[in-house]
């Protein structure tokens, strides 16, 4: 039988930067296939490139060499707006750092993604008041992100993530900004979230235990993606490598 075509594939993906003579390579062919409806792990040492890979992935930020196909489309020969187009409608995006617009209440946030697309309806208010309660924010939706704590601000740009009804939300370290209960409780929320939607979660973090939850766990060490298994064992073997 033949296997199903990934939702998301990088492709011998190489980022490099640059400074007079100097180049530093980040990434340094990383290939990978993402399934939909998956729940996937990468997890690195901090400046490993994690943040690197989920920005190309999402089509964030262009690699030096290299492929990333979203529904067998690369993305990379797209037009930028075309790849705009694509980051809206189907991608959603949860940072450690929340980027509420401080002027915008809770409900108005979780709106963003319709008001850019340009389809801000009663139905999509509707939708976008589903998604805080979800979240279990449904009596905060008129409150501005200064009256919210940290994991308030969290699940409101979960929330808002999930407004256009993506097909793979990308989490770059979604709790590294909280302390140990707030981090628990929001990647609950994620976890609990993406069970009732069903899409594709791609989540790049350092904290081993989140990195355990994955359904495939990766591992971004020396520019290369391998399985996190794989890693693991080597590392048993050998703790001086740890």
């Amino acid at each position: 039988m033949t296997p199903p075509v990934a939702l998301l594939r990088a492709d011998a993906l190489v980022k490099q930067y640059t400074s007079g003579a100097d180049t530093l390579t980040v990434l340094n062919g990383v290939t990978g296939a993402f399934a939909a409806r998956s729940i996937v792990t990468i997890a690195g040492a901090s400046g490993a490139g994690k943040s690197t890979l989920l920005h190309i992935l999402a089509g964030l930020d262009r690699p030096s060499r290299g492929s990333v196909f979203f529904d067998s489309q690369n993305l990379y020969s797209m037009p930028d707006a075309a790849r705009a187009r694509v980051r809206n409608a189907a991608f959603g995006f949860v940072f450690q750092f929340y980027h509420l617009m401080p002027e915008m209440t809770a409900l108005e946030n979780v709106l963003l993604p319709s008001m850019v697309a340009r389809q801000v309806s009663r139905a999509a208010r509707e939708h976008a008041r589903g998604l805080l309660d979800a979240v279990g924010l449904a009596a905060r939706a008129a409150h501005y992100p200064n009256q919210l704590s940290g994991g308030e601000q969290q699940r409101v740009a979960i929330a808002r993530a999930l407004m256009n009804r993506p097909r793979i939300v990308f989490a770059d370290e979604p709790t590294g900004n909280l302390d140990k209960a707030n981090s628990t409780a929001v990647f609950r929320v994620l976890l609990d979230v993406q069970q009732q939607l069903d899409f594709a979660l791609i989540l790049v973090t350092h904290d081993p235990d989140l990195a355990a939850c994955g359904q495939v766990r990766w591992r971004l060490a020396d520019g290369v993606l391998q399985p996190a298994a794989a890693v693991d064992a080597v590392t048993h073997a050998h703790p001086e490598l740890s």
